[in-house]
């Protein structure tokens, strides 16, 4: 469910409340008992998986060190094997 953000027009009292996308707009104010309550638009927040079906690994971002790869000769045998001495490796 989203949060919105109310602002009443006449006294300036602003609240968040938890509501349904299909639940009414809310027109009264707590404060002032006045039906003066303005819906604001808001940036949102974003999504947060927690919970055990979600691994931290899935989401993490990536680090410089993860992208770099070290590349290490592979020894190439020689014609006799890789452990004769009769050619240059």
């Amino acid at each position: 469910m989203p949060t919105y953000q109310y602002e009443c027009e006449a006294c300036g009292h602003e609240f968040e409340a938890l509501q349904s996308m299909i639940e009414a707009k809310f027109r009264k104010c707590p404060k002032c008992s006045k039906n003066k309550l303005a819906r604001l638009i808001g940036s949102g927040s974003g999504m947060i998986f927690k919970g055990p079906g979600f691994y931290a690994t899935d989401y993490k971002k990536k680090t410089s060190s993860d992208s770099k790869i070290e590349a290490k000769p592979v020894p190439t045998p020689g014609p006799c094997g890789s452990s004769c001495s009769c050619h240059p490796h």
